[in-house]
């Protein structure tokens, strides 16, 4: 039997595939992006699932950049960018997911959607935080370029946040009046809304995915 299905990637596997990615210096931002994308499309798109590869594709930037022979700066910023493409993706996945579920499911309830968002709303500070730490963690040029990326990150935002604030905005405007109010729901079923939503949200980016490899295939073959 051929299975096309994409494989797992391990943390230490995606770490050395983004610093291989970042040190050869060549389609850095796309390559990173579509790592990334990799990672998480085998996984739920929850909070626990994509720390571990936000920490991973960080530390593999930061090794790539250290060996990679041009300019440190641009080869950390592409990097960098690339993971926040991945994830403005992974945003944009949760948001389809979520109208999805407020349109068809009896069962979720304004409650549900707060706290979906809540969570949401950590994936642009998850990703900073973790970068900063990884900074931390490197030495010389490579920490105080990274540093630098963050702190204006930081200031300027990311797209990673815009799509998430844009999300925010429009699924309380468009979904909230059609829910009704529901309780706090019980650990359980908080788990198991939590899991459906995940599990929508990893098939709709897995599509998104496969669109931006198909999109990069046909503009090879054009050049």
């Amino acid at each position: 039997m051929n299975d096309n299905s994409p494989k797992l990637l391990s943390s230490e596997e995606i770490k050395q595939a983004v610093s291989s990615s970042v040190e050869g210096g060549v389609d850095v931002r796309a390559r990173v992006r579509d790592l990334t994308l990799q990672a998480l499309r085998t996984r739920r798109l929850d909070y626990d699932e994509i720390k571990p590869v936000i920490t991973a594709v960080s530390e593999g930037i930061s090794m790539g950049a250290a060996k990679h022979a041009g300019e440190v700066k641009a080869a950390l910023s592409e990097g960098i960018a690339g993971l926040d493409e991945a994830l403005t993706k992974a945003a944009e996945a949760t948001r389809l997911a979520l109208e999805q579920l407020t349109s068809q499911a009896k069962d979720f309830s304004q409650t549900d959607l707060n706290w979906a968002l809540v969570n949401l709303k950590r994936l642009e500070e998850e990703f900073l935080d973790t970068v900063s730490v990884v900074a931390d963690s490197a030495a010389g040029k490579i920490k105080q370029e990274m540093k630098d990326l963050i702190g204006h990150a930081r200031r300027a935002g990311t797209d990673t946040g815009a799509k998430v604030a844009e999300t925010v905005g429009t699924l309380n405007n468009k979904v909230s009046a059609t829910l009704h109010e529901g309780k706090a729901a019980g650990k359980d079923a908080a788990r198991e809304m939590s899991a459906r939503l995940a599990s929508l949200a990893s098939g709709i980016l897995a599509g998104m995915a496969d669109a931006l490899h198909e999109k990069a295939e046909k503009l090879k073959k054009v050049d």
